[in-house]
């Protein structure tokens, strides 16, 4: 067996380019918390965007953190509620609107960033290697990201769907 039949994501090519961005996040999650557990560090990787938003913004409503991240709201509410459950973040009502909850670093939530700086200046530094290595590839995915704001996966599957297929 080679490694394309071995590897069915890989083997499909572009068919499977989801099941290939999921494979690579996951890797890169797992890599990075087995360096934040060497390093005795309880953190988890799918933390660090929304953790970042609060320590540079903060406070900072979860729904915003989502739009500069873009990404769902359930999944900055999942991150936050790891880091409150971690003792990190804290929620607190908005003083100027009490319907909104904001989140802020606790005094531990603040000494990790500070602690945790060139650690993460270290992944920064790495991801650039990974990224020249791989030949640039933060621009095919900002091309990528371009053609699904253009089209969505569901507006593509439905123009696709109405062809009629061609008969032979």
């Amino acid at each position: 067996m080679d490694d394309l039949d071995s590897d069915y994501p890989r083997s499909r090519g572009a068919a499977a380019i989801g099941a290939r961005l999921r494979r690579l996040s996951e890797r890169i999650d797992q890599d990075v918390g087995l360096l934040y557990a060497a390093s005795g560090i309880r953190f988890q990787q799918r933390w660090y965007g929304p953790f970042n938003q609060i320590r540079l913004l903060g406070p900072i409503s979860g729904g915003e953190i989502a739009q500069r991240l873009r990404v769902t709201h359930v999944a900055v509410s999942q991150a936050c509620s790891g880091l409150i459950t971690a003792g990190l973040v804290e929620r607190a009502l908005d003083p100027t609107d009490s319907r909104r909850r904001l989140l802020t670093l606790t005094p531990a939530g603040r000494e990790l960033g500070e602690t945790m700086d060139h650690f993460w200046r270290a992944l920064e530094a790495l991801s650039e290697e990974l990224n020249r290595e791989a030949g640039d590839l933060h621009l095919p995915l900002d091309r990528l990201e371009a053609a699904l704001d253009r089209e969505s996966i569901e507006e593509r599957f439905r123009r696709l769907a109405a062809r009629k297929p061609a008969r032979p």
